[in-house]
Order: C-alpha cells, then structure tokens, then sequence
C-alpha cells in the first residue's frame, strides 16, 4: 500500500473508476446523497463497484438519510464503505457496523481524534462543504486530529502536495477538484491528483 491514502470521490461512469484505479486511488466514492450532481443510484453503483478490483475500497456517501437507507442503498449497491457527511450521531455507526465494512466520518468541526463515534476513517472538509474552498491549512485555527484522517475540502493537482506537507494528512479526499465542469470528472485531473498527492 502507497504511504498517503487516496481518495477519488462523485464518481459516475465506468472509465472515471477505471481512470482513478489505473491512477492508483486507494478508494473510489459514490454518492448517493441527494440533490447532488454527482448523486447515482444503487443498480449504477453496484455495476460501478463491480469494476473494482479487491484492494481498492468502494464507499457509499450519504447525508441526512435514515440508517434504513443508508443500509439499504449499501446493500443494494455492494460498496464496502459508508461515508456519513451530516450530523449523525454515535447511534448511526453502530448501527451500520457490520464485518468487512469500512465507516468513514465526514466533518468539517474541530475534531481531536478519529474512533470517536465508531468510525474507522476520518475525513475532515472545508467549513463550507462542496465549496471547493480550502481550509487555511496553515492558520491556527485548522489543528489536526489524532489517528487515521483523510483531508478534503478545496484540493486540487495543483495544492495537494502543499496540503498533505502542511496538515500531515493520513490520507486525502478530492471531488470538484479533478472536474472539468460541475459533476463531469477529468481523467486528465484524476491522474495528476494522484501523482502530485504522492510525489
């Protein structure tokens, strides 16, 4: 496994998860929130999961669902993670806790360490989530927590490597910032992300 964990989220069609595979993602994210333009449903997620090879992680990304739906749409779509990207409680990862399954907390609050709801990975976003505004990595105020956190929020080819030196980021997340235009992903972007987040 590659030293800095890559995450490539929002994607919709075969060649984006085969682009971000070939690329050397460590996880590829549907989104199955809705009222997002990168959203698709169970049966295309499920023919997308499909194309992942066993050592990538495919993650389900919700936001203010019920745990009937997130459990639902993870059931049906065969992803092996859940991303929770509200303001879900510890009740919420104990109830989708389930052998072989990755739970992904999403936040863009001051967190001091990862596993304090149950999650196994931590994200930590922009505070002005799907903006593509970045954090102030440097600023006082951005404090990274302990243990297993991914960065997202604002990245892009062109800041990640700055990001991840700055922050000490486990891992990073990136959606807009390998877009030609709003939901359409870049193969060209995809790539250069994941060769300038490891060089």
């Amino acid at each position: 496994m590659n030293d800095l964990f890559v995450k490539i989220c929002g994607l919709k069609t075969a060649h984006d998860v085969d682009v971000a595979v070939a690329a050397g993602a460590d996880a590829v994210g549907f989104v199955f929130a809705p009222a997002s333009p990168r959203t698709v449903g169970a049966a295309a997620a499920r023919e997308l999961a499909a194309r992942v090879p066993d050592g990538v992680l495919t993650v389900g990304v919700f936001r203010g669902q019920t745990v009937e739906e997130v459990r639902r749409l993870t059931e049906e779509s065969g992803v092996r993670g859940v991303q929770l990207h509200g303001d879900e409680g510890p009740e919420y990862y104990e109830a989708l806790r389930a052998e072989g399954r990755t739970l992904l907390r999403a936040t863009a609050q001051r967190v001091e360490r990862c596993g304090e709801y149950g999650e196994d990975l931590l994200l930590i976003d922009a505070p002005d989530p799907g903006s593509g505004k970045p954090w102030n990595w440097a600023a006082q105020e951005f404090t990274a927590p302990e243990g297993h956190w991914l960065l997202a929020g604002g990245l892009n080819p062109g800041n990640v490597r700055e990001a991840v030196q700055t922050t000490g980021a486990w891992g990073v997340d990136v959606s807009s910032g390998v877009e030609s235009e709003r939901g359409v992903k870049s193969p060209t972007l995809i790539r250069a992300f994941v060769e300038a987040a490891r060089r």
